[in-house]
């Protein structure tokens, strides 16, 4: 494995160096200030007016006692200097067992896995190795921001797919038409933020064969594949043609309740990861060592806990989106991950995010705009929209549903 900054890597699609000029994402917020994102400025008003905050995808409840467990003891075994930049191998062969267990998938822990920062690491690490100027990412349209930051990162063209109400399904004809000899990676989040649909079959393996048509990388985001209500979860890799051009990412962050430990993963074929872990090396090279033990026991945990919190979430989903309905929004029942979303139209309200700057003083409840996942185009779209987040305790959600069927009273 190289770490010069000026080599150049084979992948599929013809080589590409990693080393690639930055040029920022400019995030504005309402008060003028540059590096204010959308979530810290709605935390902020949730906070000043004692709402709650539906708008950020974080739980407020612990995860398994199992994991929590296991961290504490790492820690006072001492197992709180670097891990290796790679993962620990504990944590290695659960992910390749994890991978085998749910999917049938068989990944050699020793070459085809690495442990990141959270996801999000992966993800970057993936786009800065494969991607830069001359180069286009598509991703699906809404789409999680950090992609959007990271592609500008990488010097590449950022490249959309729509999808829409009411289902948000990849239209074929859309899709075809959005990837182009310059596609160089396709980003595919599934089950998907925002919009919490789950793709199709037929949807995935479209995606694969216009890959394979373009020679573009596929870089999958699947940290709620296990947060599901009926829906299946296919992960590409999985699919005729795509492990040879599939990085997979995961993280603990979201299955067990322990979104501040940062620890994620990417698998896929010995040569992109090898590829991947050397722009990862760059980033932040080792993540948290006593929690990477941790989260390969809650890795092993049995069926029934994983079937138990795909139930729980269905519960609570049910009732915000009773309040939700209450409130006069059109809901969208989502079939994975922990967010609704809804449209304000109904409301005669076309303008989401004056509403999201206005709910906390309005009723105490705080939601994301939709177009804030967008580009210019995209915001037009999904203009009326908001996202809220239902992993909070159930009394949370009670009493958010509750002042969100006074909206009416208020609009």
């Amino acid at each position: 494995m190289t770490t010069d900054p000026h080599a150049t890597q084979a992948a599929p699609g013809g080589p590409r160096p990693w080393a690639r000029t930055a040029r920022g994402a400019n995030l504005l917020g309402s008060d003028g200030r540059l590096g204010i994102t959308i979530f810290e400025e709605v935390t902020a008003l949730a906070q000043h007016h004692a709402a709650i905050n539906l708008g950020q995808g974080f739980p407020d409840e612990d995860g398994p006692r199992e994991i929590l467990d296991a961290a504490r003891a790492a820690i006072a075994d001492g197992a709180n200097q670097y891990a290796p930049g790679q993962g620990l191998a504990v944590l290695r062969d659960a992910i390749a067992a994890h991978q085998e267990r749910f999917y049938g998938l068989a990944v050699d822990p020793q070459t085809e896995v690495i442990v990141s920062t959270g996801a999000t690491e992966s993800i970057a690490a993936a786009i800065l190795a494969f991607a830069g100027p001359g180069d286009e990412v598509l991703t699906f349209e809404p789409f999680y921001d950090s992609y959007g930051a990271v592609i500008g990162l990488s010097g590449a063209t950022h490249t959309t797919a729509p999808l829409s109400a009411p289902d948000f399904q990849p239209d074929a004809a859309t899709l075809e038409a959005a990837f182009t000899d310059r596609t160089r990676i396709v980003v595919v989040n599934n089950p998907h933020n925002p919009t919490g649909s789950v793709f199709r079959r037929e949807a995935l393996e479209l995606i694969v064969r216009l890959a394979e048509r373009h020679g573009a990388i596929i870089v999958t985001d699947e940290v709620y594949e296990h947060l599901r209500f009926g829906a299946a979860h296919v992960p590409v890799a999985t699919l005729p043609g795509a492990a040879a051009r599939t990085l997979t990412i995961s993280s603990a962050g979201k299955t067990f309740s322990v979104t501040g430990w940062k620890i994620g993963w990417l698998s896929g074929p010995a040569d992109l990861v090898a590829q991947v872990r050397t722009v990862k090396t760059f980033l932040t090279y080792t993540s948290g060592t006593p929690f990477q033990g941790a989260v390969a026991v809650g890795l092993g945990l049995p069926d029934e806990f994983y079937d138990s919190i795909a139930s729980t979430l269905r519960r609570k989903r049910d009732l915000l989106g009773e309040g939700l309905r209450a409130a006069g929004f059109e809901v969208f029942e989502p079939e994975g991950t922990f967010f609704t979303m809804v449209d304000a139209a109904p409301l005669g309200i076309d303008d989401a995010t004056a509403l999201a700057r206005r709910l906390p003083s309005l009723i105490g409840v705080a939601a994301i705009p939709v177009a804030m996942f967008c580009h210019e185009d995209g915001a037009e779209r999904t203009r009326s929209m908001l996202r809220f987040a239902f992993c909070k305790r159930f009394d949370v959600i009670e009493e958010g549903a509750r002042r969100l069927a006074t909206l009416r009273e208020h609009v």
